[in-house]
C-alpha cells in the first residue's frame, strides 16, 4: 500500500506548492492524478520518487516511510519513476538501459516484447545510443520501456506517459497498464489528462492549488468531471480532458 499523510513541499523561493496531500492506494490498482497545469502534480510525483524531498508529512510504502530516503534508496524499495521530461545518456544503448532496469541480462525476445508495448521497433533501436540523435518522443518511449522492464517495481509512477507518443503506441501502453494491474502486486500511479486513462482508472485524484480537490473510484469521479466540463465548471479546466 502507498499512503500519503499531510505531504507538503515548499519551493526555494518560499512558495508552498503542495499544501497537505492525503491519500491511500492499494496493490492491483491504477490511479490517475489529474488537475490543471501548475496544480502540483509533477511536484508530487517528484516528491514520491525522491527527486524532491517532502517538507512535511509522511509517504508510506507498506511499512516503510520514504521521507528521508534518496531516489536510489527508494528505487531499491521498488519505486520506479518515468519522468515527464526524460534524461539522455551518452554512451549507453537502449539494450543497456533495459538490462540496467531489469537488473540482469535480458533476451532479445523479451526486449522486443517490452519495446513493442511502447511502439518502437526493436531492431531499429536496441543498439542505438540514448543521446541527442533521438527525438523527445523516442526518448520518452524508451524511458517508459525501462520502467515496464523492472521486475522488482512495486510502485510504478508515470508522469504524462502519453506525451510524445502516437495513438497506436498509446493504445499499446494502455494495454500494458491493464496487464500490470492484473498482477495484483503493483501500484500504478499515472499523472495524466488523457480521457482513455481516466476511463480505465480504478481511482481518480484531482489536484488543484496543491490540494486534493476530488478523489474516489473512477466510475464515480469521471462522470462528475465530464458533467462539470459540460456545464463549464470542471475542476480541472475545460481544456484538460483530452480525447484519445
Amino acid at each position: 500500500m502507498l499512503g500519503l499523510k499531510d505531504v507538503k513541499w515548499t519551493a526555494e523561493d518560499g512558495r508552498q506548492i503542495l499544501k497537505g496531500i492525503d491519500f491511500e492506494l492499494k496493490e492491483g490498482t491504477l490511479t490517475v492524478i489529474t488537475g490543471p497545469n501548475g496544480s502540483g502534480k509533477t511536484t508530487l510525483a517528484k516528491v514520491i520518487s525522491g527527486v524532491e524531498e517532502a517538507t512535511e508529512g509522511s509517504i508510506m510504502l507498506d511499512d516503510t516511510d520514504l521521507v528521508g530516503k534518496d531516489i536510489t534508496e527508494r528505487a531499491k524499495l521498488g519505486v520506479a519513476y518515468a519522468f515527464q521530461q526524460p534524461v539522455r545518456f551518452k554512451g549507453i544503448s537502449v539494450r543497456d538501459l533495459i538490462e540496467l532496469a531489469r537488473g540482469e541480462a535480458v533476451e532479445e525476445f523479451d526486449i522486443c516484447g517490452i519495446m513493442n508495448k511502447v511502439g518502437l521497433c526493436t531492431k531499429d533501436y536496441i543498439d542505438r545510443e540514448v543521446n541527442d540523435s533521438l527525438s523527445g518522443g523516442e526518448i520518452k518511449r524508451i524511458e517508459l520501456a525501462t520502467v515496464l522492464a523492472r521486475k522488482d517495481a512495486h510502485l510504478l509512477l508515470f508522469d504524462e506517459p502519453e506525451a510524445g507518443i502516437d495513438l497506436w503506441s498509446f493504445n499499446g501502453l494502455v494495454e500494458a497498464f491493464e496487464e500490470l494491474k492484473k498482477k495484483n502486486d503493483k501500484i500504478l500511479l499515472v499523472i495524466s489528462h488523457q480521457e482513455r486513462l481516466l476511463e480505465i482508472a480504478d481511482n481518480i485524484i484531482v489536484i488543484a492549488d496543491g490540494k486534493v480537490r476530488l478523489a474516489g473510484p473512477g466510475e464515480e469521479i469521471l462522470p462528475q468531471l465530464m458533467n462539470d466540463e459540460k456545464s463549464g465548471e470542471c475542476p480541472i479546466g475545460k481544456d484538460m480532458l483530452a480525447n484519445g
